[in-house]
């Protein structure tokens, strides 16, 4: 529970996750990993002390695409690919607005590449949440742009050759200021890092490791199960040396620019060899590094990987209207319409 600002003279608005939870019946397919962030996600919003009126979610196409009609805020359920660009231009519009977009790997990397890739390097004020499956699960089953090399579905009876996309790459390369990957089961995880993205100030993007048990049942169960978790990834915390294992014996070393998976106490490696996470570094390399290390040559990063500050693209907008206001003044709409060279159709 938590306390949102009311008027003065009346009392304070007290929220719950019941409180974002709305009336419409949840359907996805039982047992789906959608189930998981919509809880979450209900779960950390109340922590952010902001009205309901002043939170909108926007979604694409997909399975994803219906979690705006859970939640109790506003919403859009816009086309393919383009939640990126409705909410650009809403927080163009509101920047006083608190905006989600809420996407799958084939809704943001596919027909909305372009518009993920260009509402990161604008620094857009809003988190992206994109649910990754590696599967096109609406349609029924077909490779996805994270699908991996050589996956066979109903698109790709032969097998994809396609190579999959690496989000994480993505997102930095397109300079985006917070950076994180989380998994759909580990919900202590799954909600810390969606409450760190929203509170970032700039682009945010969260890409959610998720099944989908209809269409890719256990499509990251290899790393992310349980009983080989602790071995198989990474949990990354800023200014903590990257050391995993379940006796916490073996950590990250870097050989130049190619990291390594070494064992502490071994061959003379000690913890001074491990490097230490920096996800405030300016330059995004060791975020990179981090980005493109998968199993099974490397543990899989999770959490936050960059976490900068920088101008938003909202605050850019307004400079530049100051700066107009200051040199011409209020202007007038009627006289820019008429001003210059103008002529008459007839």
């Amino acid at each position: 529970m938590t306390t949102t600002e009311a008027p003065e003279g009346t009392a304070p608005i007290q929220l719950t996750r019941k409180d974002f939870v709305s009336d419409q019946e949840v359907r996805w397919c039982p047992g789906c990993g959608d189930y998981s962030i919509l809880a979450q996600t209900q779960k950390v919003m109340p922590d952010f002390g902001v009205p309901k009126e002043n939170i909108v979610f926007i979604s694409g196409i997909g399975c994803s695409g219906r979690l705006p009609y859970y939640m109790n805020t506003y919403g859009f359920h816009t086309i393919h690919g383009r939640a990126p660009t409705l909410a650009t231009g809403l927080k163009t519009a509101r920047p006083d607005l608190m905006v989600w977009v809420i996407t799958g790997d084939g809704d943001a990397l596919s027909i909305g590449g372009n518009h993920f890739i260009h509402s990161m390097r604008r620094n857009v004020d809003f988190t992206m949440v994109m649910f990754n499956n590696r599967i096109y699960g609406l349609t029924k089953g077909q490779t996805s742009p994270t699908s991996e090399f050589g996956k066979r579905t109903k698109s790709t009876p032969m097998g994809s050759i396609d190579r999959p996309v690496m989000p994480l790459t993505l997102a930095l390369a397109a300079e985006a200021t917070f950076v994180a990957r989380t998994v759909d089961t580990h919900t202590e995880h799954l909600q810390r890092t969606l409450e760190a993205a929203g509170r970032h100030r700039g682009a945010s993007y969260v890409e959610v490791l998720q099944n989908c048990n209809i269409f890719n049942d256990g499509a990251w169960r290899e790393f992310t199960e349980r009983d080989v978790r602790d071995d198989r990834m990474l949990v990354l915390e800023h200014g903590q040396p990257m050391i995993f294992g379940k006796d916490r014996d073996k950590g990250i070393r870097l050989n130049g620019l190619h990291p390594e998976v070494v064992t502490i106490g071994h061959d003379g490696v000690t913890e001074a060899d491990i490097v230490v996470h920096d996800a405030h570094a300016e330059d995004p390399y060791l975020a990179l590094i981090l980005s493109r290390m998968f199993w099974p040559e490397f543990p899989v990063p999770v959490g936050i990987l960059r976490d900068v500050s920088q101008p938003t693209h909202s605050d850019l907008i307004d400079e530049q209207i100051d700066a107009a206001r200051a040199k011409s003044g209020e202007g007038d709409i009627a006289k820019a319409l008429v001003a210059g060279e103008t002529w008459t159709v007839s």
